[in-house]
């Protein structure tokens, strides 16, 4: 057992207190020698001082947001008829590809000269110029047996690069038919066509894993107007070895989920049709995203305000996932509601928001997936069946007219237009309301759980910086017209890296503008930015419901109107050495470049 210096020293002054107590009788003892004192010793020698640190670099001031100009823009000329609508980025040779639909071709623009300098008049500029990829009328495609079989072609509606490789799909010359995708190799500056693969009805949407191994297709399979036909909506998955696509895509169908119809109702899920539609008939994939992992597909479907989850690896429909509804008698969503009273943020009792997302995207953070969606809503509405109308029109129960009873209005909530396919009670009066879309983005989780919403966000800021121009249309500036259906519309998302941060950029349809979110952590999402190219100003109309669309006023000084899609493109991969973020607009026929760099 070792002690330590202070049991000694107690240890020694009990012993001497002991001594002192005792008496001795003895002689004192002889004083012994005296000692000498020993050498003090010399001070060392001090070190040699060390040589000096390096200064450190001075702090960088911390990222507060993004910067954005417009570089680049590219005009087709065709106004209403949805002649820019997709758009895809080549990084190896810097081409944008985007889908006239106008035209039926994929025009190719070369973006390698694109300079850092704004334009100086970005409303009417056309800087790019085109070399169009023409549809063919037919292609060949092999049958289940393996034997050729032509399809006869319809519109080109989506597109999708990885690598060298470009996927277009399109739908046939009978919508409710087999579509077909086309697959060219695009190493060289003329597109070479390799092959088509025959897919589901209505190929509306594709996109590639991010391994590049996977091509996936949303097969919307719309009905025939008169519900004649009603195909089932599907997922179509082509194997992609070594560039090369193969012959026969799997399709994906919801036939096992057609015995859970009412349980899936019950949690949500949207179903509005002629009756005797099936679940497979009745859900229709809108939009896909895929988790970073290529494991996981994220399919929206759009009108039934759903997801579906998709396992990549067994090539099966896992899940079908209801989104819930947005509740707008809480403060954080007021909404407009009429076009007829200007600017009327309110709240509204057992009134509700379908968040019916179009666009998804998809991030990683802590290892985990989530999903991004642009919540604009939609409606059947066929000549066979629809399920729109407006609150005035509809019988509600006795409970609902006395919750809304103190601001009740014709002109008010009574102009909102609501599906008839949710919100009534047995007796055929509705208790509560529904209307389309969220007007907000979300974030989701990979469970298909409310991470995040914007809220009344898009209503709220424009309001405040357009007044009562907010909520317009996009083929006539007139405020507050759009209240009473989907209000901005938010339509198009993309996901990029500006910086140290993760930012979300969600396109408005019908407002034409763009909002900027940090989503670098999803359960702290902010507001950054809002930016548009539209000129609300001009005085025009364009009716896109006329073929071709028919055009008057100051159309071409409008600018850019009815983005339908975002792409944002890394800084490695542009040619200015900063992050690009293309949009491509519909009812414009344009697409603009804009370059977006972080501000500190």
């Amino acid at each position: 057992m070792k002690f330590s210096a202070l049991r000694l020293t107690l240890v020694a002054s009990a012993i001497a207190l002991g001594l002192s107590g005792c008496v001795l009788e003895g002689d004192d003892g002889a004083t012994g020698p005296s000692g000498s004192d020993g050498a003090v010793g010399q001070p060392g020698t001090p070190g040699t001082p060390g040589t000096p640190g390096i200064p450190g670099t001075p702090g960088q001031n911390a990222q507060t947001g993004i910067s954005t100009k417009a570089v680049a823009r590219f005009v087709t000329g065709t106004y209403g008829g949805g002649a820019a609508e997709i758009t895809q980025y080549h990084g190896a040779s810097k081409r944008i590809f985007v889908v006239n639909g106008a035209a039926n071709r994929v025009e190719i623009l070369d973006a390698s000269g694109i300079q850092s300098t704004e334009l100086t008049d970005a409303i009417t500029a056309n800087t790019l110029t085109s070399t169009p990829l023409a549809m063919p009328a037919t292609v060949t495609v092999k049958d289940a047996g393996g034997a050729d079989e032509t399809l006869t072609l319809g519109f080109a509606n989506s597109i999708a690069i990885s690598g060298n490789l470009l996927a277009v799909a399109a739908e046939n010359a009978v919508k409710s038919s087999t579509g077909a995708v086309l697959f060219y190799d695009i190493s060289a500056a003329t597109p070479a066509f390799v092959k088509a693969v025959k897919v589901g009805a209505l190929p509306d949407m594709v996109t590639f894993t991010p391994d590049g191994s996977l091509l996936l297709v949303a097969n919307e399979a719309e009905p025939e107007s008169d519900y004649s036909v009603d195909p089932e909506g599907s997922v179509g998955i082509i194997a992609i070895t070594a560039g090369v696509a193969a012959d026969q895509a799997t399709l994906l169908t919801f036939s096992a989920f057609n015995a859970d119809q009412a349980d899936l109702a019950a949690q949500g899920v949207k179903f509005a049709a002629p009756l005797g539609t099936t679940v497979a008939q009745d859900l229709e994939p809108e939009y896909i995203t895929v988790s970073s992992d290529n494991k996981t597909a994220f399919v929206s479907l759009q009108e039934n305000n759903a997801l579906a989850v998709v396992d990549l690896a067994d090539k099966k429909i896992t899940k079908v996932v209801a989104l819930g509804f947005k509740d707008y008698s809480q403060t954080k969503n007021a909404v407009d509601v009429s076009n007829r009273d200007g600017v009327k943020l309110s709240t509204y009792p057992d009134v509700f928001g379908m968040y019916q997302p179009d666009t998804l995207a998809s991030y990683n953070w802590k290892g985990a997936t989530f999903i991004v969606s642009a919540n604009e809503g939609d409606a059947r509405d066929w000549d066979g069946y629809s399920e729109e109308a407006r609150v005035k029109d509809l019988p509600r129960s006795a409970d609902l007219i006395a919750k809304q009873a103190s601001f009740y209005d014709n002109d008010g909530l009574g102009r909102l237009n609501v599906t008839t396919a949710l919100g009534q009670n047995a007796d055929g009066d509705y208790e509560a309301l529904y209307a389309y879309g969220a007007r907000s983005f979300s974030i989701w989780d990979q469970n298909g759980n409310l991470v995040f919403d914007s809220g009344s966000d898009f209503e709220r800021i424009s309001s405040g910086v357009h007044g009562e121009l907010f909520n317009t249309n996009h083929t006539v500036v007139e405020g507050d017209s759009r209240s009473d259906d989907k209000g901005p519309e938010p339509e198009a998302v993309t996901i990029g890296q500006v910086g140290d941060k993760t930012y979300a950029f969600i396109g408005t349809e019908r407002l034409s503008g763009i909002f900027v979110y940090d989503i670098s952590n999803p359960y702290d999402t902010k507001f950054v930015d809002y930016f548009h190219n539209r000129n609300f100003d001009a005085v025009y109309e364009i009716d896109d419901d006329a073929v071709p669309a028919e055009v008057s006023g100051d159309y071409q000084q409008a600018g850019d109107l009815g983005p339908e899609s975002l792409v944002f493109v890394p800084a490695a991969e542009s040619a200015t050495g900063q992050a690009l973020l293309l949009m491509a607009n519909e009812v414009s026929g344009s697409l603009t470049v804009f370059e977006v760099s972080p501000r500190y």
